[in-house]
């Protein structure tokens, strides 16, 4: 999968509030709701933010994810395991490397306006 970040100039396009009627039928459907909360959960954590930062610019296995972050291999690899458990990032075993990357576009998205979100506030 490509990435592709979305231009601070684009993000009115992504960030339109969905229909009322889809609204309303997400907000009665608690397994949606609960996944939601689930991901913004993951996403609320400094380290993974980061790490899904970093796999938003290309593919990475835990060594190369650990060279780039200020934690330790075993806490990188705990949170790959909880991105991965809430959908986030997918992996995929190269000899004897996993090789985790992003698990589709929402995920950038999710980042894009997050940090579009984090940059308006310091305007």
């Amino acid at each position: 999968m490509k990435i592709e970040w979305i231009a601070m100039s684009e993000l009115h396009t992504i960030c339109e509030p969905i229909s009322e009627e889809a609204l309303r039928e997400f907000l009665v459907n608690d397994d949606v709701i609960y996944d939601a909360t689930q991901i913004f959960d993951a996403l609320s954590d400094f380290t993974r933010f980061q790490i899904l930062g970093a796999l938003a610019l290309g593919e990475k296995s835990v060594t190369e994810l650990q060279d780039l972050l200020p934690v330790s291999q075993s806490a990188t690899s705990h949170q790959l395991r909880l991105l991965r458990d809430r959908g986030l990032v997918t992996a995929h075993r190269d000899g004897r490397r996993v090789i985790y990357s992003l698990a589709d576009e929402h995920v950038i998205t999710l980042i894009s306006v997050g940090l579009a979100h984090a940059a308006h506030l310091h305007e």
